[in-house]
């Protein structure tokens, strides 16, 4: 019987952790960049005064984890860091993350399933699936639209602990690249405005004559994220792994397994899932799970405290502890009930 719906965020109860402690040094540097975030009176730079305070929104995104992320991303230089968060803020209005690119705006890209959200590897990380030779359209801003917003969703299904994605991409069926264009401007996004948000970037059935394009690419990727692709991985019947090394030395104590069978799609990826992206239902399922999470997120931010600089892990941590008490709860009624076998 095939799945059409994206499966539910792991709670990974006994694997998430909280973020670590900081040093003297970053704590001091992370102090600098959330003052000067956090003063009542402030406005982003260079914009309309009458825009220039930030949002709810805005202020929800600028978590702690968040400003370490552009502060490892600026190698602990807190001036940088907070001139590349000012710039993000910006960039985040002027694209219309919050406005223009809505669920009604992308779907068109949408319909043949060309990505999609499925799964978890093996450390919480959601799973963004893209299928090149499903392109749909022509060339144009809203595709890149719809990559951008297919990522902010990957981001709504972070669990506790999580704070990036695994990429999967799958050059079978004559798949083609878009052009270099294309590929340079979502490359400059992701690298500009999401930093540290890749964790893995998964390739798969990459013929010889594609080699040429990324060969082209590279030189426009930075070399932290080089160092996350992997080419053509492999799978085996315990799961999928980064190299054959790695799954000849795979045991049930061994952290070298990326994925489960039980979490990869089996079309394309040999895992054990029989989804199939059907859009009347998938696009609507996906829709609803990623609003009503981030709306319990924003409701869990504003019940802790609602200010910037809030910690990702603990809106996150509430939660799902919500969830699981009205999963409890829900058990207990049908157990109650006489419906519910153990």
């Amino acid at each position: 019987m095939s799945i059409h719906v994206p499966l539910p965020i792991p709670t990974h109860l006994d694997e998430a952790s909280p973020p670590s402690v900081l040093s003297e040094k970053e704590q001091t540097l992370y102090d600098i960049v959330l003052e000067h975030f956090s003063v009542a009176d402030y406005t982003l730079p260079n914009v309309n005064q009458e825009k220039a305070a930030l949002v709810v929104d805005e202020k929800f995104w600028l978590s702690y984890e968040c400003l370490l992320r552009y502060l490892r991303a600026t190698k602990w230089d807190a001036n940088e860091a907070i001139k590349r968060l000012e710039d993000t803020l910006k960039w985040r209005r002027d694209f219309g993350i919050y406005d223009t690119i809505t669920p009604q705006h992308v779907e068109p890209e949408a319909t043949t399933g060309k990505e999609f959200l499925f799964g978890y590897d093996t450390r919480g990380r959601p799973a963004l699936y893209m299928c090149p030779s499903k392109q749909n359209t022509e060339e144009s801003p809203r595709q890149i639209h719809y990559t951008v917003w297919m990522l902010e969703r990957a981001i709504d299904l972070m669990g506790p602990g999580v704070e990036t994605l695994a990429l999967m991409i799958d050059y079978a069926d004559k798949a083609k690249n878009p052009s270099i264009g294309t590929a340079r401007t979502v490359l400059n996004i992701l690298q500009t405005h999401y930093p540290e948000r890749l964790g893995l970037a998964l390739i798969a059935h990459l013929p010889w004559l594609l080699h040429a394009f990324y060969k082209l690419i590279t030189p426009f990727i930075d070399p932290l994220t080089r160092l996350k692709m992997v080419f053509n991985p492999v799978i085996t019947e315990n799961g999928l792994f980064r190299t054959a090394v790695d799954a000849e030395a795979w045991s049930a104590n061994s952290a070298s397994r990326v994925f489960e069978l039980g979490q990869l799609v089996r079309e394309g990826w040999h895992g054990s899932q029989p989804f199939i992206y059907s859009h009347a239902v998938y696009w609507e399922a996906l829709v609803k799970l990623c609003e009503e999470r981030r709306s319990r997120m924003v409701a869990a931010w504003h019940r802790i405290g609602g200010k910037v600089g809030t910690k990702e892990w603990e809106v996150k941590v509430a939660v799902r502890d919500e969830t699981m008490n009205v999963l409890a709860d829900a058990e207990n009624v049908l157990a109650e009930n006489g419906q519910l076998q153990f």
